[in-house]
């Protein structure tokens, strides 16, 4: 089969949607599809085979470049390529693009869900404004909704959100899934980082995120605080390492040093993607306090490192994490927080079967298992099936 990936953002981009489309393509082209990712232009780009670079312009979007779409090469290439499936992963600019292409030639269009859009749209004030007066947002993500063939929802919250607005467009579950290498860290590198970023402590935790707004993280910088004091009481310490860049960094550095935690908490800026699995084995638990995912990649890669998680009981996040099981879930209140934390490092019998039950999860989610699952998706809408029995469902 012979499929167009849409994306306003890719690499160099650091992003979760960037990693979802990256992670998807290489699956499916292993499974023998050409898979072809369109994407912006960006100065500091690689050259990549089967990714085909469109004209974006110099102005950004929360660092994201803008795609300029006016460009031929969309038409162009699709024809070109004899593209039969278009899969598309943002619902403007591109998404725009998917559907005049639908309109014109018949090509099936598949739109990934992947965001929560009204709560980044404090990026764009404006936008922010005309959709707390007018709603128009919501109403031209419904239009679009309605207009695709199929559509993925990273987890079973977001399908269940979407089919509550009846779009009458057949929603189906398609998680990001988790590169087979995630299950393989070096174990050696992962204890070197453990001996130089724990030192004395007794802990070693983990966060990898955005630094921005909507990941909630000045909230964990309280919860920790409260952690410090907590593993006080126990004569125990921790270091916790918050990995990302982001445009509230300066204001967590800053809160960071009020609250006490300027040696507990370290700022490692980006990790290479290729290099994360063995920042995740050398922790002892990854904690997330995010509460704006649609599937938290993060979440399912710290768990194929056997990591339990302590988190938000939050959308996206509750699909993956089982409370008491292979992590712990608490409501927004930083104590409760940091006493969930706590608890999971008390009872070492308690912690190892919550760590051999994140791995169990993660594994559900491999890149190949999910790479099935689009492909039944994708065979769909040529050969409708109904009911469908999707390979995630039946995990």
């Amino acid at each position: 089969m012979k499929i167009a990936m849409f994306t306003n953002n890719y690499k160099p981009y650091i992003g979760g949607v960037p990693i979802s489309i990256e992670h998807l393509a290489q699956a499916l082209r292993e499974r023998g599809h050409r898979v072809y990712v369109f994407a912006p232009t960006y100065q500091e780009q690689e050259e990549e085979p089967d990714v085909i670079r469109y004209p974006s312009f110099p102005v950004s979007i929360a660092k994201a470049p803008v795609p300029d779409v006016l460009t031929r090469i969309f038409e162009k290439k699709v024809k070109e390529l004899g593209i039969e499936v278009i899969h598309v992963h943002h619902p403007a600019i591109v998404g725009n693009v998917a559907l005049y292409l639908k309109k014109k030639y018949g090509i099936p269009v598949v739109f990934t869900y992947h965001t929560r859009y009204e709560q980044y749209l404090h990026y764009i004030k404006p936008l922010a404004y005309l959709e707390r007066r007018t709603g128009v947002i919501e109403k031209y993500l419904e239009y679009f909704c309605k207009k695709c063939d199929l559509l993925a929802a990273p987890t079973p919250g977001i399908r269940d959100y979407l089919e509550q607005k009846n779009l009458g467009t057949p929603v189906r579950v398609l998680p990001t899934g988790i590169p087979g290498e995630c299950f393989r860290p070096d174990f050696d590198r992962a204890g070197e980082l453990r001996r130089q970023y724990k030192k004395e402590a007794d802990y070693l935790f983990l966060t990898v995120s955005r630094l921005a707004k909507e990941k909630n993280l000045c909230f964990q910088l309280q919860g920790l605080a409260l952690l410090k004091e907590q593993l006080a009481e126990r004569g125990k310490t921790f270091r916790h390492l918050l990995i990302g860049e982001g445009p509230q960094q300066e204001e967590l550095k800053k809160l960071a040093a009020r609250l006490g935690l300027s040696k507990e908490l370290i700022f490692t800026g980006n990790i290479p993607n290729s290099e994360m699995k063995e920042y995740q084995a050398a922790a002892d638990a990854f904690l997330f306090t995010s509460k704006s995912e649609t599937q938290g990649i993060v979440v399912l890669e710290a768990m194929a490192a056997g990591n339990p998680v302590v988190a938000l009981d939050a959308t996206g996040v509750r699909d993956v994490v089982q409370d008491g099981k292979n992590g712990y879930l608490c409501r927004e209140e930083a104590s409760q927080w940091a006493g969930q934390i706590v608890k999971l490092l008390s009872d070492g019998a308690a912690y190892r079967g919550m760590s051999q039950n994140a791995l169990s999860t993660a594994k559900k989610y491999s890149e190949d298992v999910i790479a099935k699952t689009a492909e039944l998706y994708y065979e769909e809408m040529f050969f409708p099936i109904s009911p469908i029995r999707p390979i995630y469902d039946i995990l």
